[in-house]
């Protein structure tokens, strides 16, 4: 491995435990002072482990075969977040499958965190890439 995949990858890791902590944190904060007293389907740390392993996972596997000379990655990007929708799929599929009235703020808990850390895993891959040595 490279020292350029070495710092990509800590600093990426860094930044994603930074993040998640703040957005756990302000959701908590959310609905502890505004639907405390709603159950929800799935624990908002399920929600965020979901999401932390997921971005880490896709982050890793592209900044690896970035640093072994693909400087194409995109196809590898679409792969890994097409199998992150298919694992949200199965992730989702208890709370499908459950007899309860009212799915929508589970689902607006995860969607919501899923396309900040898109957007954040986008932000980071673009932005390593614009930075590549000529």
């Amino acid at each position: 491995m490279t020292v350029d995949f070495r710092k990509r990858q800590i600093d990426f890791l860094v930044q994603l435990i930074a993040i998640t902590l703040i957005l756990l944190g302000i959701h908590s904060y959310l609905l502890y002072h505004f639907a405390k007293e709603i159950v929800l389907f799935f624990p908002i740390w399920h929600i965020y482990t979901f999401h932390f392993v997921m971005t880490a996972i896709i982050y890793s596997i592209v900044n690896y075969r970035f640093s072994n000379g693909h400087e194409t990655v995109f196809n590898t990007f679409m792969i890994g977040t097409f199998l992150k929708m298919v694992l949200t799929i199965v992730f989702f599929l208890p709370l499908i499958l459950a007899p309860m009235e009212n799915k929508k703020l589970d689902l607006f808990n995860f969607m919501i965190p899923y396309f900040l850390y898109l957007f954040f895993e986008v932000f980071s891959i673009i932005k390593f890439i614009q930075n590549k040595p000529q």
